[in-house]
């Protein structure tokens, strides 16, 4: 099944249709774990983990046993550093020298973001914008264009196929909005915000970041 998107000009009028690739954006290219094994990826190399607990073995203070293993009627006991005693180690806590990446090859990447824009073109969440739509920076323009074409309920995905400032500048100043260029589109991106607003041009550089 080829999928369509709704095109609209910067005054909200539908002016036409653009064709996805079948090729690329179909339903047998939906693969649900393969998905979320890629969100999980991300958000696993986007963690910077600061918590840091010491081990009974960095904790300082003396390694010397507290008191003799038998005949004082208490039970037996280490070190001043064991888990159990108040500001010894801790047994099980926080590591910030613990390697949370993941890894994926470049072919799975492809295909789970050939997936999520399928589902979003399938749940009609994508739609074009022709041209750029403002031509100084100006959030209250931003706003209306988004507006006029009903988004302005929506978290909303504004993908730019080249770094424009009046657009960056102009759209992140609306709450819930977010721009980036159509060479760094995520998982988790696309999967947060509930409609992806493609500027004319995105989605050819889309299909070369996937094909």
């Amino acid at each position: 099944m080829t999928y369509t998107i709704q095109v609209y000009n910067k005054d909200g009028k539908a002016t036409g249709k653009l064709s996805l690739n079948e090729a690329l954006f179909n339903d047998e290219r939906i693969n649900d774990d393969l998905i979320h094994e890629f969100f999980l990826l991300q958000q696993a190399n986007a963690r910077h983990p600061i918590a840091h607990t010491k081990t009974r073995a960095e904790v300082t203070g003396s390694g010397r046993k507290l008191y003799r293993q038998k005949g004082t009627g208490n039970a037996r006991v280490g070190e001043a550093s064991s888990p159990i005693r108040r500001h010894g180690g801790v047994a099980f806590g926080p590591r910030n020298d613990v390697n949370h990446s993941k890894t994926m090859n470049k072919k799975m990447k492809k295909l789970a973001l050939c997936g999520i824009i399928t589902l979003k073109a399938k749940n009609e969440q994508l739609m074009g914008l022709e041209a750029t739509p403002l031509k100084a920076i100006k959030t209250k323009d931003a706003a209306s264009v988004l507006g006029k074409i009903g988004l302005s309920n929506n978290k909303t995905l504004i993908v730019m196929p080249e770094k424009d400032e009046i657009v960056i500048k102009s759209f992140n100043n609306i709450p819930r909005t977010k721009s980036i260029l159509a060479d760094y589109i995520n998982p988790v991106d696309l999967l947060q915000y509930d409609k992806i607003l493609l500027l004319e041009g995105s989605m050819e550089k889309i299909e070369k970041l996937v094909s």
